[in-house]
């Protein structure tokens, strides 16, 4: 997938990311990476967190306890909860949608090279 269609993900993504734990910018851009996000750039990443941050979705801190730089911590607030509620909906709103599209075109993939591989059915497993 590219860059481009998962980027628009990345709204409820983080937003789950903060709720199972909340973290500082690279911890959840390494953490998007490893749900299958691995070319995620860190200026888009932290412009989406600023977005969440002035929609009072999340709330951050300074963090300044151990090695290193101080670091922007983000937690989530009620509205974030909210705003990840309502993305779960539309999210398997789509999830239907787009499991509908690769059953519909492999069954067309199928009528036009018969006896051919369906890479579609095989991605969707």
């Amino acid at each position: 997938m590219h860059g481009r269609e998962l980027r628009g993900l990345l709204h409820p993504l983080l937003l789950l990311l903060i709720l199972e734990r909340p973290g500082h910018g690279y911890d959840l851009i390494d953490r998007l990476r490893e749900m299958g996000m691995p070319d995620v750039e860190a200026g888009h990443v932290y412009r989406v967190l600023r977005g969440l941050e002035r929609d009072q979705s999340l709330i951050s801190g300074w963090e300044t306890a151990g090695a290193g730089p101080a670091r922007r911590r983000y937690q989530l607030t009620g509205k974030g909860r909210d705003d990840l509620r309502a993305w779960t909906v539309r999210l398997a709103q789509l999830d239907r949608v787009i499991d509908a599209c690769l059953r519909r075109s492999a069954g067309a993939f199928s009528q036009a090279r018969p006896g051919g591989v369906d890479r579609c059915a095989a991605a969707r497993r």
